[in-house]
């Protein structure tokens, strides 16, 4: 199980005030999914799994609660690069009187709470108490995006062609999984045995009490669902001091936003059928070719607003008369943002995808796919229902489906429908209180949004080929390749975050990887600091030590036995109960720790082009990157107080050092 981890995806985990995007696992990335249906034609699914969508989620393992023990130790070897000798020893002492004390205590509570709640996880309701009780806009915050590559054939790039078969394939994605045909998460190990026609046709009739075992025994391992859910119908509710989640899984229609003007219209019928594509074409076109002024005072900047704002202002929506309207936005199936502008670039992508200038986005939704005027796509969702486990699975899904079994095509004439009756443009009564509330809400978002940098690099030279010749785990060095980068322009080692998913368990969220370690300090200061001091052979015995330290880390999250988890469900239970924190959790060495100033985060996906996130700290850096066969890129985010354009030139630089010392030349 502890090979979950070799594949990896972008998956956000914000904490209030220490916000971060991460990483994953996940079998939609590169496994190739076979099914069972040869009827791939049928316009109402993606397929007709044989196995039924949630017919291992009742057997999967629970998610364990670590040893004391092993987390105190994991805490203080993590806290070790970061700290001199004598923060270390203060750290030392006061986390073994933790474990010794007040910790035994608190992990006995857990323990037992944990075995009194089988139906789900030790840490999912602390989870999306402390995502919901955040009172920070949700902008840059916590709403990731992830960019879908252009169709192959460019001539579907168009607009109102790929808006279309994108909204079909989401629709058909929602009526494959709500009917329990979509193809369960599971990620084999042996796919010749597992991923066939003839072991799903087995294990479909073992029990669900069972049916995990079952898998096991073949070595594949079935990933908890339990989000999916929430991917439909489902809206964030700002409420004030802790917001809701909102679904409602009879609504039929889409939300459109264009200009910042909002449109509905309903893409399933009375029957639960998908409305024809051609009328999905025509009321997309009756859309964009809609003559109404951009918005004056356009709703959807109030999405963007605090927490505790927002939601008296959405209040006051209500009392004005605008319950029903609102209504219509929070359960639509979900949020399509047609754009009237291109792409310059990806630079313009990222800031696009990821916040946009605030007024035709609605940034509560569970997610939305926005369209620039190019053809350009990307998917930006919101935090608090999931880890992007489930957006991951349905964007490689309606990439696949709408770029090889497009339902309208270039040629394909819109149907001759009444557009203009099918389709309702909202319009929502405001007054002076509410417009002067947009007013300063879209002066908050350009305040925020105006500090953020974005740049890109790629590193030509190897990539993921090379580095597994030399039996090196190619994350491992991308994330030695920050610290590096961040020792040469800063000269320190800092706290470093990257997420792993625990979704192998049921109800399982993620699991931190720390990559700042003793081994990569060391390393790291071998190769910036003493350059001309190590032998080639000594330079790669420390990557060595580095790469297997990582993998170490890496399969301990995977198997939810990091430490910051644990940490966390204790602080949570201690406050819950109204008990004064332990000293452990007051020592400046806890919150420096969890002030990352590098957020990490890695994707590599057939459906996806570009991910990006702010940074999740003022002084920190928001660090996506793809690790491909023979090269390597990042796309990274920074506020004013970091040099976002000289980091990359420092990774660049530290990426060059190590193919060449594994190419055996010593670095000058």
């Amino acid at each position: 199980m502890a090979n979950l981890l070799t594949m990896q995806f972008c998956t956000t985990l914000r904490k209030p005030g220490n916000l971060k995007p991460l990483r994953s696992t996940s079998t939609a990335l590169t496994n190739k999914r076979s099914y069972s249906s040869k009827d791939s034609k049928d316009r109402e699914y993606l397929h007709k799994s044989i196995v039924p969508t949630m017919h291992y989620q009742k057997s999967l393992p629970r998610l364990p609660v670590p040893k004391l023990e092993d987390t105190i130790k994991r805490y203080l070897a993590a806290q070790r690069p970061l700290l001199d000798d004598d923060q270390f020893s203060t750290t030392e002492k006061l986390a073994r009187d933790f474990e010794n004390g007040v910790g035994k205590q608190l992990h006995k509570e857990l323990v037992a709470q944990d075995k009194q709640n089988k139906h789900t996880s030790y840490i999912s309701a602390p989870w999306f108490d402390m995502y919901l009780s955040a009172r920070d806009s949700v902008v840059l915050n916590f709403n990731p995006f992830m960019s879908f590559n252009p169709d192959p054939k460019t001539e579907y790039n168009d607009q109102l062609v790929r808006a279309t078969n994108m909204v079909a394939s989401a629709v058909r994605f929602m009526k494959t999984l709500r009917a329990g045909l979509l193809e369960p998460e599971v990620f084999h190990l042996n796919p010749a045995k597992s991923n066939t026609d003839g072991f799903k046709k087995l294990i479909r009739w073992v029990p669900s009490s069972l049916s995990w075992y079952g898998a096991f025994m073949v070595n594949a391992y079935p990933l908890d669902m339990s989000q999916y859910f929430r991917l439909f119908n489902a809206t964030r509710i700002p409420k004030q001091e802790k917001d809701e989640l909102f679904t409602d899984p009879k609504g039929r229609h889409l939300l459109v936003m264009r200009g910042g003007n909002m449109y509905v219209f309903d893409v399933v019928d009375r029957d639960g059928n998908l409305v024809k594509p051609a009328e999905i074409q025509a009321h997309l076109k009756h859309i964009l070719s809609d003559p109404t002024p951009a918005a004056a005072h356009p709703l959807g900047l109030l999405t963007s607003e605090n927490r505790d704002t927002w939601a008296g202002l959405r209040e006051k929506l209500l009392a004005a008369g605008n319950g029903e309207v609102l209504g219509l936005v929070d359960s639509a199936l979900f949020c399509l943002c047609l754009d009237d502008e291109s792409m310059k670039d990806h630079i313009h992508v990222s800031h696009n995808m990821l916040h946009g200038d605030g007024t035709n986005r609605w940034y509560d939704k569970s997610f939305s796919i926005i369209m620039a005027k190019c053809g350009n796509a990307a998917i930006n969702f919101e935090h608090s229902w999931g880890d992007g486990v489930a957006v991951l699975r349905f964007q490689n899904e309606v990439f696949k489906d709408s770029t090889e079994n497009p339902l309208v095509n270039p040629g394909s004439q819109p149907a001759a429908v009444d557009s203009a009756a099918a389709v309702r443009r909202l319009q929502f009564n405001l007054d002076a209180e509410l417009e002067n509330g947009v007013t300063k809400a879209k002066e908050n978002f350009h305040a925020a949004v105006s500090k953020l940098t974005i740049d890109a690099m790629q590193f030509m030279k190897g990539g993921k080929e090379q580095l597994k010749k030399k039996k090196l785990s190619p994350d491992a060095i991308a994330q030695l390749a920050f610290q590096m980068g961040f020792l040469r322009q800063y000269g320190q080692t800092v706290a470093t975050y990257e997420s792993c998913s625990t979704a192998a368990f049921r109800h399982g969220r993620t699991e931190t990887i720390r990559p700042a370690t003793i081994h990569t300090q060391r390393c790291a200061q071998a190769f910036v600091q003493q350059p001309g001091k190590h032998s080639v052979e000594q330079l790669i015995g420390m990557l060595s030590e580095c790469s297997k330290y990582h993998g170490q880390l890496t399969k301990e999250a995977a198997m939810a036995q990091g430490f910051d988890r644990h940490l966390f469900a204790m602080k949570y239970m201690a406050n819950s109960k109204g008990q004064a924190l332990h000293s452990l959790y007051q020592d400046p060495a806890y919150a420096a720790i969890n002030h990352n100033i590098l957020s990490t985060s890695t994707l590599t996906s057939p459906a996806v082009n570009l991910g990006g996130f702010a940074p999740v700290v003022p002084d920190g850096f928001g660090v996506g990157y793809g690790i491909h066969d023979e090269w390597i890129g990042c796309n990274v985010s920074s506020y004013p107080e970091r040099n976002v354009h000289e980091f990359l030139q420092c990774v660049h630089k530290s990426l060059d050092d190590i193919f060449s010392v594994l190419e055996g030349r010593p670095l000058t």
